[in-house]
């Protein structure tokens, strides 16, 4: 263990052992009869070989993945265990505040409605049919109406294993650690109790009762063969997880990792399969997708975790395996969990338990559905491209969710959309541009130009870091009170490409790490992505950001032996959220980047085009010069121009700016931006004196009146929101705010509210990096004209309360 706590599982596990109880570490550890498939279940995965692949250019891999319509950070979850205040007094609670998917067992030992109140992640509902179906039955209902997402059902424990450990220690809950979502008596002894209240006789119609009482999709748990697989999927479940209960109920049974390719054939790709027993490392996880499963969980681990530190302790297990996974991916060439396929398993280490079907052929029918690598149809006119082939973020889900968007707004044209962040079109007129562009050239003759250089400056590429950049300064200078030379200015297609030159330029190698907040805007996020570079989240709080959370993420990054170079950041009416950082945060954030060598990417679009006066920016507050500002005409101005700029006034050793590499970089990637664009915004800076502030006056009310007749609107329509669950925050200005609603707001609930209501909004869960923001929506208030808020409110309204219905 080093100063920042352990560094491998068996290292967290060392430091659980001495800390617990040896009654308690047994309990936790310990498997049923002589312990031959607890040990079968990690012996499986030393034989495991990988086949590496090298020069594949692959760059940085993701690891997102989708389970039941949820995109995960990471094909890693946690298994369901009981009573977690063995381990931690806060128990659940703490394990759910670490933000990976849960599933939460019967046996919590902290409420249904805590652990829901706490959790940074989805969470399901581990399932046991007890004889008495009404204790099911309100267990169930409880985790619905708590947030939940699906339900597992255990059916490998019509009574628990004979468990040596617990047997010959005796072994009896501690006081004060109880199943808190039961009652009665009898828990001290869980095998005991076990005994007295599980349903021996349970079939598979449990799967139908369940469905019947829940709208939740319902996985079953414990299956070892391909035959139960297939009778789950016929029974109605979503999906299904092998396990065989960490060992601890049919000693003898099969490690999970030999039955899985059997259980992946028999499915082929018509179920979720998820698998636990045995992970202990990245390679294993990606052995497990290699091998048909979807995602894996992870299940004494986190426990180790758990008792080691707490919440930081479980996200430390938890992001041990995927830094772990992140790397095996790119040393076997694998772009994504969806591209992990049986041919990266390259044998094992001993002749006699060789799989032939993971040693790279295809002997039978079911091995060949296992593979699911669909040969490309031979095509006489052109070739076939293999997504393997590609650059793994095209297979991030990331990339997708904007497509998706745009796609149903184009399908249901005439549904009234708060999705677009677009400026209202009604402030535009044809003839403006030719008004602007003849100040422009004005201006260029009054300062001496000859009708060549004139002609050049419209016509021809100009120089890279743009041609307007003293304009630009001067602007800076009336708006903000910012000083900087025009030196430091690079003129850029949109804020968008000053995103992607200032990530190349300050990213250097792959320990180096962006810093974002979660929610954020999914611009940087994808720009990243596409780069390959590692971002870290910074989770906001229901009242902002804080800078305590910044400065912990920073220290937990160095710890794991990276850099973190910058923070990305929308102090003004953020994109999504709508918040705005106070004066005060952002005095801390200067001292905060000072302190830890931070560089401060700030990107404010939307702070001209919001009513009454701004707090300062954070590139007016910078006296250190930790702050790259990332600027934008296109909300102020110009959206078509897409001229946007980056003021980079950071020396560089040996000689020049921050602003000179990027300028080199841009060279390579748009050359320059077009100069008829920057002419026609110079045109409109020259006709303000450059104070965007005064040329968005009229803007800026239109906007902040369709902020408030939004929010009165939202007042009609939910006079009830608080017991219906309906909630939203009240940005000052920008183009966004937030709802929560008492619903899962995903991609299906969009789909019906388009179709069925005629209403159109943004999924929050877009913006969160890392999982979250699944019970609520954006609403963007800028496209519509005041006319449509009122109706399209009203259609809302009518959305939510079906859909919580």
């Amino acid at each position: 263990m080093n100063d920042a706590g352990p560094i491998t599982l068996a290292g967290y596990a060392a430091a659980a052992r001495a800390r617990l109880d040896p009654a308690v570490w047994d309990f936790i550890e310990g498997g049923a009869g002589d312990e031959r498939t607890l040990a079968a279940n990690l012996t499986a995965f030393e034989h495991v070989r990988l086949r590496p692949r090298v020069l594949t250019g692959l760059g940085l891999p993701h690891t997102k993945t989708e389970i039941l319509g949820r995109v995960w950070a990471a094909p890693i979850g946690i298994a369901p265990l009981a009573y977690h205040t063995l381990a931690h007094p806060e128990g659940e609670v703490a394990t759910a505040r670490a933000g990976f998917p849960f599933v939460v067992s019967t046996f919590a030992s902290r409420t249904l409605e805590d652990i829901a109140a706490a959790a940074a992640g989805p969470l399901w509902l581990q399932v046991y049919c007890f004889r008495d179906r009404a204790v099911t039955r309100r267990l169930v209902e409880r985790a619905e109406n708590a947030g939940f997402e699906a339900l597992v059902l255990t059916a490998d424990a019509p009574r628990l294993g004979r468990r040596v450990r617990d047997l010959r220690n005796g072994f009896r809950l501690p006081p004060g650690v109880v199943p808190a979502n039961l009652t009665g008596t009898g828990f001290s002894s869980p095998s005991g109790h076990a005994l007295a209240e599980f349903d021996a006789a349970l079939d598979w119609s449990a799967v139908a009762w369940l469905r019947s009482i829940s709208s939740l999709p319902v996985l079953v748990k414990g299956v070892l063969t391909g035959s139960d697989a297939l009778r789950a999927m016929e029974a109605g479940a979503a999906g299904v997880v092998v396990s065989n209960h960490g060992g601890r109920q049919l000693d003898g049974a099969p490690a999970t990792f030999d039955v899985l390719p059997e259980i992946a054939a028999a499915l082929s790709g018509n179920g979720v399969v998820l698998i636990d027993g045995g992970i202990r490392r990245g390679a294993d996880v990606l052995a497990c997708l290699a091998s048909g499963a979807d995602a894996v969980l992870l299940g004494r681990p986190v426990l180790h975790g758990l008792a080691t530190g707490g919440t930081g302790g479980v996200a430390g297990v938890l992001g041990v395996v995927t830094d772990e996974l992140t790397e095996t991916m790119l040393l076997t060439g694998t772009p994504s969990p969806q591209d992990a396929r049986p041919e990266l398993l390259g044998g094992t280490s001993s002749p006699q338990d060789a799989r032939p079907e993971l040693a790279g052929g295809t002997s039978s029918p079911r091995e060949r559905a296992a593979l699911q690598v669909p040969e490309p149809a031979a095509r006489p006119d052109g070739v076939t491209l293999r997504r393997q082939d590609l650059h793994g973020s095209l297979s991030d889900p990331l990339l997708d969710t904007m497509n998706f968007l745009n796609g149903i707004t184009h399908r249901y044209p005439d549904a009234i959309s708060f999705a677009p962040g677009r400026p209202y079109d009604g402030f535009f007129e044809t003839e403006h541009v030719f008004t602007h562009l003849r100040r422009y050239v004005t201006h260029l003759e009054e300062n001496g130009a000859t009708p060549a250089q004139i002609r050049s400056a419209l016509f021809q590429y100009g120089p890279t870091s743009g041609q307007i950049r003293e304009l630009i300064a001067a602007s800076l200078r009336a708006d903000e009170g910012i000083d900087v030379p025009p030196q430091s200015i690079v003129v850029t297609v949109g804020a968008q490409e000053a995103m992607l030159l200032a990530l190349r330029a300050l990213i250097a190698g792959p320990d180096d790490v962006l810093l974002v907040s979660s929610p954020c805007y999914v611009g940087i996020t994808g720009a990243a992505r596409l780069l390959d570079i590692t971002t870290a989240v910074v989770e906001e709080r229901a009242d902002g950001f804080r800078c305590a959370d910044l400065e912990a993420v920073i220290l937990a990054e160095r710890a794991r032996g990276r850099r973190p170079r910058a923070f990305y950041v929308v102090p003004d009416h953020s994109n999504p959220s709508g918040a705005t950082m106070p004066l005060r945060t952002r005095e801390e954030l200067l001292d905060l980047a000072t302190r830890h060598d931070l560089l401060i990417l700030e990107d404010s679009p939307y702070r001209m085009v919001s009513p009454g006066a701004q707090l300062p920016a954070l590139k007016a507050l910078d006296r250190e010069r930790r702050v790259v500002q990332l600027g934008s005409f296109s909300k102020t101005l110009f959206p078509g121009a897409r001229v946007g700029y980056a003021v980079a006034d950071q020396p560089v050793a040996g000689g020049g700016l921050l602003a000179d590499e990027l300028s080199k970089i841009k060279s390579m990637v748009t050359v320059n931006t077009s100069a008829l664009s920057q002419a026609v915004v110079a045109g409109m800076l020259l006709a303000a004196g450059g104070r965007t502030s005064e040329l968005n006056t009229e803007t800026a009310a239109y906007y902040g009146n369709a902020m408030r007749v939004t929010l009165r609107e939202l007042a009609a329509c939910f006079p009830d929101g608080e017991a219906l669950g309906v909630s939203w925050n009240e940005p000052s200005g920008g183009f966004f705010l937030t709802v929560r609603v008492p619903f899962r707001a995903g991609n299906d609930a969009l789909v019906r509210s388009a179709e069925d209501f005629g209403v159109i909004w943004t999924p929050m869960s877009y913006f969160y990096p890392q999982g979250g923001g699944d019970h609520a929506i954006r609403l963007s208030v800028s496209y519509l004209p005041h006319s449509l808020i009122a109706e399209g409110c009203a259609r809302l309204a009518r959305f939510v309360r079906a859909q919580a219905g």
